[in-house]
């Protein structure tokens, strides 16, 4: 009895020591990056168009077109990747049967479409760009970007999907109702999963420089046409923090900073949404 003690308060110690490990890189990171980047951020900055001197210790211009350029792509991909993926998940958890072949095929298709790194996806847009004989755009990082994160949509709202109870379908069945009409129980009950899955594409995407590298092109003004290339915070502070200056350098913090606070505050937005969509679910 006595070494279960001891095996149970050693495991303890390591699962503590884990969490604070964890912990401690999640503070470095947010520390490092406001000490960088907190002097170097200003108004100006946020809010002017990009001109040469941002790249050089003279200053001069501000990122306004890539935080409006990531905007860009992230709504717009995101808004594709949902229009594109609900449908899938219900039709292998409504239409298709609960051990179907095809849909056990599909999962495993949608894994492996998880695991590869961004900067394949990116390499294959180019590819495809190179082919139709097409420049970086907008367009083409929103296309990319929205192939990048189906499988995050697919594989969390799948999960979800799969806890369902399928008594309450076969209740939905007797009580008459066709499938595409069962299709919108499942959906309250499930739009907590929705919005999880959500904030997980949208933070994939919005932090992602690999897939945009290759396929949106670089620019320091504004899109108006999905045809112009468009820049990203991404790309800006890999571009910034490859300069020389050390100026230019924390600019490139700065622009983290401000990644780092959009991030936080489609978290905390998505947190809620999360919380106002758990109290349609059955207990």
């Amino acid at each position: 009895m006595r070494f279960k003690f001891i095996e149970e308060k050693i495991f303890r110690s390591l699962m503590i020591a884990a969490t604070l490990l964890v912990f401690a890189f999640v503070i470095s990171i947010i520390y490092t990056i406001i000490m960088r980047g907190w002097n170097a951020l200003s108004w100006d900055l946020v809010s002017r168009m990009g001109t040469s001197g941002l790249y050089t210790s003279k200053g001069g211009g501000g990122f306004l077109s890539a935080i409006v350029g990531s905007l860009y792509i992230v709504g717009a991909s995101t808004c594709l990747g949902l229009l594109i993926s609900i449908p899938v998940v219900f039709y292998l958890n409504v239409y298709l049967k609960k051990r179907s072949k095809m849909a056990y095929i599909a999962r495993i298709a949608y894994d492996v479409l998880f695991g590869i790194p961004s900067i394949v996806y990116g390499a294959f847009g180019l590819t495809i760009m190179v082919y139709l004989g097409l420049k970086g755009s907008l367009g083409s990082g929103i296309i990319v970007v929205t192939l990048l994160i189906i499988p995050i949509f697919i594989r969390s709202m799948d999960e979800v999907a799969r806890q369902f109870p399928r008594d309450i379908l076969d209740a939905t069945y007797a009580l008459g109702a066709t499938r595409f009409e069962t299709i919108g129980v499942v959906l309250r009950q499930i739009s907590p999963g929705i919005a999880t899955a959500t904030l997980l594409s949208v933070g994939r995407a919005i932090g992602d420089a690999a897939s945009v590298m290759l396929t949106a092109g670089y620019t320091d003004n504004i899109p108006s046409r999905l045809s112009q290339p468009v820049s990203s915070l991404p790309m800006l502070i890999f571009n910034l923090y490859n300069q020389p200056a050390k100026e230019a350098q924390d600019r490139g913090y700065a622009a983290a900073l401000v990644l780092t606070l959009i991030v936080l505050a489609l978290s905390l937005a998505g947190r809620f949404i999360t919380n106002r969509f758990s109290k349609n679910k059955l207990q």
